[in-house]
């Protein structure tokens, strides 16, 4: 019992501040929800900001260490991301090891915790939050204006998987 409460503990202090989340209802069960976020392949279906993804660990699929290359929309900026811990239908935990644009140095452990929770046989709630420190004067500053685009960034990127699930078991029934 000491050696997991200690785990714990190291865990916690391991993770930055939380910065903010944002949660959308999908009208799906969880398994279709948890199966179309688990496809790496995908992410350009969904994600405002990304229209190509490279699989730089050669598999499609979410997994621990599984690192993507993601192509954003103007073609000037790439950010890699690697997930880092992986439980089965509850969450995903992604980094940003690197990008060309800045955000990997200023905020260099940037981490992302994907929830999914069953609300009930056909309805799942999906939750994005933010964690990281901010150091720095200026990624303090960065904070002040970031912290919101990142929100309204995700919060289009919840609400585009949202209908692109719905599309896909729309056309299920079909």
């Amino acid at each position: 019992m000491i050696d997991s409460i200690t785990f714990m503990k190291h865990e916690v202090r391991d993770i930055p501040p939380f910065q903010s989340k944002q949660s959308v209802l999908i009208d799906a069960p969880l398994e279709v929800v948890w199966e179309f976020g688990m496809d790496l392949t995908k992410i350009p279906s969904f994600h405002p900001r990304v229209f190509k993804v490279d699989l730089l660990s050669g598999k499609s699929r979410r997994e621990a260490g599984v690192a993507y290359q993601c192509h954003l929309v103007g073609g000037k900026h790439l950010c890699t991301e690697k997930d880092v811990e992986l439980v089965p239908m509850e969450k995903i935990v992604t980094v940003f090891p690197e990008d060309t644009f800045g955000m990997s140095k200023l905020l260099p452990d940037y981490r992302v915790e994907t929830t999914f929770r069953k609300v009930n046989e056909h309805v799942t709630e999906v939750t994005i939050s933010h964690y990281y420190s901010t150091p720095s004067l200026k990624a303090r500053l960065f904070n002040l204006i970031g912290k919101r685009k990142i929100a309204r960034e995700t919060s289009a990127t919840l609400n585009s998987i949202k209908a692109q699930i719905k599309r896909e078991v729309s056309g299920d029934r079909e």
